[in-house]
């Protein structure tokens, strides 16, 4: 692999929701961990805003939302030097305990969120990467 283009979650970044809440999709408006915190990378938590749900969910247009990074197109590298990439950028909802809003997780996870610690998150996905 030559030039990995570094694109990561910044604000204004359409993430797709990887759930069972009703969302379909999520603009991102903050990066949560630091005042100058600019990118989010899997594991990371961002608030944002939700931009299409299903009609009669539990979630609505327009309501404001935590969730979790779980899925990157930026390439994750891991120590034994192999790389990880995603073909859509995702997000889980949570809530404000940090377990996820929904009762499934929908497309695969990288194992990295186990070290972050959201093992409800890798549990109830089907297919661990």
């Amino acid at each position: 692999m030559a030039a990995l283009a570094i694109i990561m979650i910044m604000e204004q970044t359409v993430l797709d929701v990887a759930d069972n809440t009703g969302a379909k999709t999520v603009r991102c408006f903050k990066v949560l961990g630091g005042t100058r915190r600019r990118y989010a990378r899997v594991g990371d938590v961002v608030v944002g805003s939700v931009q299409k749900a299903i009609p009669g969910s539990e979630v609505k247009q327009g309501e404001v939302v935590r969730g979790v990074i779980v899925r990157t197109k930026s390439v994750i590298r891991r120590t034994d030097g192999s790389y990880v990439r995603f073909d859509r950028n995702a997000i889980v909802l949570l809530l404000p305990d940090g377990n996820p809003r929904g009762t499934r997780i929908l497309g695969a996870v990288p194992r990295e969120l186990r070290q972050k610690n959201f093992m409800r998150i890798v549990s109830l996905a089907a297919e661990v990467v």
